[in-house]
């Protein structure tokens, strides 16, 4: 009898397909510009992502936010939940949740063996019809959701949202959370550019809820809503949201809706995660599930998401926060100046070589003293000596580190005990520093890590 797929091979097979997330500068197929090869996959499966109600999330910054948000909030109402969000921090197996708790190696390993026989069948043509890492992750998580028989899925697009993977879903409600720029060479160098690609997840009359946007952002929204002839609800106008006070903790806040309002604590920091809430709230209501207003306060009160203006401790202060493109961070300044107010602030950074390095660095020197700069151990990570230069351009004396762990001693040895270690400008550095801070091992990918010989396991 064979035996189960294991988890680690499960990875491996993975791997060894395109992953675009981590292939800078490597050999890989060239990108298809249709759907065509996930609705083929999709289709052998037997269209799971049809299985149960999805709420489809897509957006520049906070969509992960307003997915966990939203799932939380379903959770809260007894529904069993299925949530699919990208990258994860620590291991695979967080893209891919079940009523809040990371799927297990054995889930994800059958959803793997479930989705690979259709993945070689397909491969089997030539190199082109072969599905890439995050269609095979996609396809696996609506197939996990259905084996388990969630009662709703909440799926965040990956990138982009009109070519995405996860679009050949027909949504429920469909989310757009605020949009900027980023990934410009794949999504356009305007606003109005990345904003048509968001929509492109706008296809039926089914509600659209929207984050506020930029002007030229919304207008995008706005058409494509009138031209599927879905009802378009806009925090900022339908929906408002107010924080009424706020501490380290967390903070109160009122959201306004046509049917309720919601008085809520959210354990999340920052204005953008209480404009975060109330698209979540929204969408949330745009189901029509008639979920009652505990789990929508429930469901806000117990909602975690790492990485996010996560304070670690006092006394220093340390912060991570995985903004990585200028608009994230500036508005990250405005939470440190609003909830921290340090002496000082220590910045260690690195980030992605498709990022805007120079703005990013731009935006921090208002705030930074000196940075500690370091590579992540992702393959697209730009090098200390590049990131240096970039900070001194901007005014910020900065020194280097050979890696994240070593850059968050060097940035602790220089912060009194009225300063602000802050943690930033990639989800991958953040990740690193929280392995470091809490002894998580993380996951190491020996087909794209070099440092790493074998595949280790993340927390259980």
């Amino acid at each position: 009898m064979r035996r189960p797929l294991s988890y680690d091979d499960a990875l491996h097979r993975l791997l060894s397909l395109a992953d675009y997330e981590r292939m800078a500068g490597r050999l890989a197929p060239a990108p298809k510009y249709d759907l065509d090869r996930m609705r083929e996959l999709a289709e052998r499966l037997g269209r799971p992502q049809d299985s149960a109600p999805v709420l489809h999330v897509a957006g520049t910054k906070g969509k992960g936010s307003v997915a966990a948000m939203a799932a939380s909030i379903l959770r809260a109402s007894g529904l069993h939940v299925g949530l699919f969000t990208s990258p994860h921090l620590h291991t695979f197996r967080e893209r891919i949740r079940i009523d809040g708790e990371l799927s297990t190696e054995a889930q994800f390993a059958s959803a793997l063996a479930r989705v690979w026989t259709h993945v070689e069948e397909m491969a089997a043509r030539g190199a082109g019809a072969r599905p890439t890492t995050f269609e095979a992750l996609t396809a696996m998580a609506f197939d996990l959701f259905r084996t388990e028989a969630v009662d709703a899925a909440v799926i965040e697009v990956g990138l982009g949202g009109r070519l995405d993977a996860t679009n050949v879903l027909d949504a429920r409600v469909a989310v757009i959370a605020p949009i900027s720029l980023d990934h410009t060479a794949i999504l356009g160098d305007t606003i109005a550019q990345v904003a048509t690609e968001k929509a492109g997840i706008i296809k039926s009359a089914a509600p659209v809820v929207a984050a506020p946007q930029p002007p030229e952002a919304l207008a995008v929204i706005e058409r494509a809503a009138a031209a599927a002839g879905a009802p378009l609800v806009r925090v900022g106008h339908e929906v408002t949201v107010k924080v009424r006070d706020h501490d380290l903790s967390g903070q109160n806040i009122r959201i306004e809706t046509a049917t309720r309002s919601y008085d809520v604590r959210l354990p999340l920091l920052g204005a953008h995660q209480a404009e975060n809430a109330a698209v979540a709230v929204a969408a949330v209501e745009a189901l029509g599930l008639g979920l009652p207003e505990r789990a929508y306060v429930e469901g806000l009160a117990a909602v975690r998401w790492d990485g996010r203006f996560q304070l670690l401790r006092s006394a220093p202060y340390v912060v991570v926060d995985g903004a990585h493109n200028p608009s994230s961070m500036s508005r990250l300044c405005e939470t440190v100046r609003d909830y921290v107010a340090p002496e000082r602030t220590v910045v260690l950074f690195g980030c992605s070589a498709d990022k805007d390095l120079d703005a990013m660095a731009a935006e921090l020197a208002k705030i930074a003293a000196s940075a500690v700069v370091c590579a992540s151990r992702h393959p697209r990570a730009v090098r200390p000596e590049r990131v240096a230069e970039a900070f001194r351009r901007a005014g910020i004396e900065a020194v280097e580190a050979p890696d994240v762990g070593a850059a968050l001693h060097a940035a602790q040895a220089q912060a009194g005990p009225a300063d602000l270690v802050l943690v930033t400008g990639s989800l991958f550095v953040v990740a690193e520093a929280l392995e470091a801070w809490f002894s998580i091992p993380g996951e190491h990918y020996p087909e794209f890590d070099p440092q790493a010989a074998v595949v280790t396991r993340g927390p259980a």
